[in-house]
């Protein structure tokens, strides 16, 4: 049951305390009452108010002079003046001391319930706010990055470091390895980390469409704009701006944002309005800019100036150490998101996670666990129900795994072994697991296809129960 909103009501006359604590208790509030200012300060720092009323003229301690001392205190419960003596210079003086409304006596009770909710639903908001403010800054902090890989820990110190400047940042690293997760913890640990945060695919977008996503543009800049609409660079105007995927824009594209960094200015589609922009920039790319730069597809200039501070993520084939500390933490994840009994991953099946070569990097073994926690039955993931998540993940086209930034020899093996892992899943489901016809059908020893199912984890339970 949610708990009655407490007011706080502070007046010298004792007879207008009863009052309002009967009209306001009715309406659903826990009310307390001071009778003097200094009382009420008091009662303020030991308890919660949702809002405040408070008179205006008081012995010892004046309504201005309460307002005043709450807010040096840091205090943003919404605080109701109430006076016998109404003015407008009181009123004014009032706003401007932080008062959230101001009424006069007598008091016309519809009018100050209905402050009242307003106040309590101000507060309702405020709080909400920063407590999302808080869990978004927890969340991104770069300290709640997993990882203990030391190529990651010298990440985390560069963090540190450039997340009090406003240098442009360039991220580069394999699909799925992390990169907007690096991005928003650069942006949440910076003096920026209270404004926006925008994020722009630029490879999900045509050129015309992006120029107009990342500028905006005016009312008939060009067919189908119907309104004028602002463009990324304003809503990022005091936070940051992460152009994802950028090694994708066109030319032209590049030469406009080439001038924003330069400038810090830009005029949208269809205007000749200069607009200035402070904004701070953090790009990410899978390809190698150095090779575009030299074969003339992406500008040298621009490359220098979004290449101020490279940060370079490693794939999760690079930090093994890292593989059973994001699991652990995907697992705890999702069963509490799934509300499952699963508080872990036996031993053998974390050796099993180590052992795969995740061309989908973090993002494949996330999903990998997902699954896992939501087919589990018992209180550990068990190698069994990962092996056979695994084989799932590995259903897929070939093709999205031809990676050039991964050595031939390793992308050659983990492609051999996703394809054993598939054939044999295939071909014992073809037999219902009779591992001696599926053996002679692939033409293979029945001791080293058994072999085979070993190492990848595959068993005939699986085809017995129909999975």
């Amino acid at each position: 049951m949610q708990a009655k909103p407490k007011i706080l009501v502070v007046d010298d006359e004792p007879s207008i305390l009863t009052v309002m604590e009967a009209n306001l208790s009715k309406q659903g509030y826990k009310v307390h009452v001071a009778e003097d200012g200094l009382m009420g300060l008091e009662k303020a720092k030991c308890d919660t108010y949702a809002t405040i009323i408070v008179d205006y003229m008081m012995p010892r301690m004046t309504g201005l002079e309460l307002l005043s001392a709450l807010k040096e205190l840091g205090s943003e419960v919404p605080v109701i003046i109430v006076t016998a003596h109404g003015s407008i210079e009181q009123a004014v003086q009032a706003m401007r001391l932080g008062a959230q409304s101001y009424l006069t006596k007598p008091l016309n009770y519809d009018e100050l319930f209905t402050v009242v909710k307003n106040a309590v639903q101000q507060n309702y908001l405020l709080r909400e706010v920063k407590n999302l403010r808080q869990v978004v800054n927890d969340r991104y902090s770069f300290e709640n990055i997993i990882g203990s890989n030391q190529q990651m820990l010298e990440i985390f110190d560069l963090i540190r470091d450039v997340a009090q400047t406003d240098a442009t940042i360039l991220i580069h690293g394999e699909t799925g390895t992390g990169k907007e997760l690096i991005a928003k913890a650069v942006h949440f640990s910076s003096p920026r980390k209270k404004e926006t945060f925008v994020r722009v695919n630029c490879a999900a977008l045509t050129e015309t469409l992006l120029e107009s996503e990342l500028f905006g543009h005016e009312k008939g800049a060009f067919t189908g704009a119907l309104a004028t609409r602002i463009g990324r660079f304003e809503q990022a105007d005091g936070g940051t701006l992460f152009l994802d995927e950028i090694g994708d824009i066109s030319p032209s594209t590049q030469s406009k944002l080439l001038r924003v960094l330069q400038e810090r200015e830009f005029e949208r589609v269809g205007s000749n309005q200069t607009i200035s922009v402070d904004v701070r920039i953090i790009s990410a790319t899978n390809k190698k800019l150095e090779e575009a730069v030299s074969k003339g597809l992406f500008r040298e200039d621009l490359y220098y100036r979004l290449n101020v501070i490279p940060i370079d993520l490693p794939p999760l084939r690079k930090r093994i150490d890292d593989i059973p500390l994001l699991a652990v933490h995907f697992t705890q994840v999702f069963a509490e998101k799934f509300k499952r009994p699963v508080s872990g991953i036996e031993p053998k099946g974390l050796q099993f996670l180590v052992e795969q070569g995740w061309p989908g990097n973090i993002r494949q073994l996330q999903n990998v666990i997902e699954r896992a926690v939501i087919r589990e039955r018992e209180d550990k993931i068990s190698f069994k129900t990962l092996s056979h998540c695994i084989r799932i993940s590995s259903k897929v086209n070939y093709q999205y795994f031809i990676n050039e930034d991964i050595p031939f020899n390793e992308l050659k093996s983990e492609l051999i072994n996703k394809f054993e892992r598939e054939y044999i899943d295939r071909v014992l489901k073809k037999h219902h697991g009779n591992i001696t016809a599926a053996a002679q059908q692939a033409g293979i020893h029945y001791k080293n296809f058994c072999q085979k199912m070993k190492k990848h984890g595959i068993e005939k339970w699986d085809y017995k129960s129909g999975k």
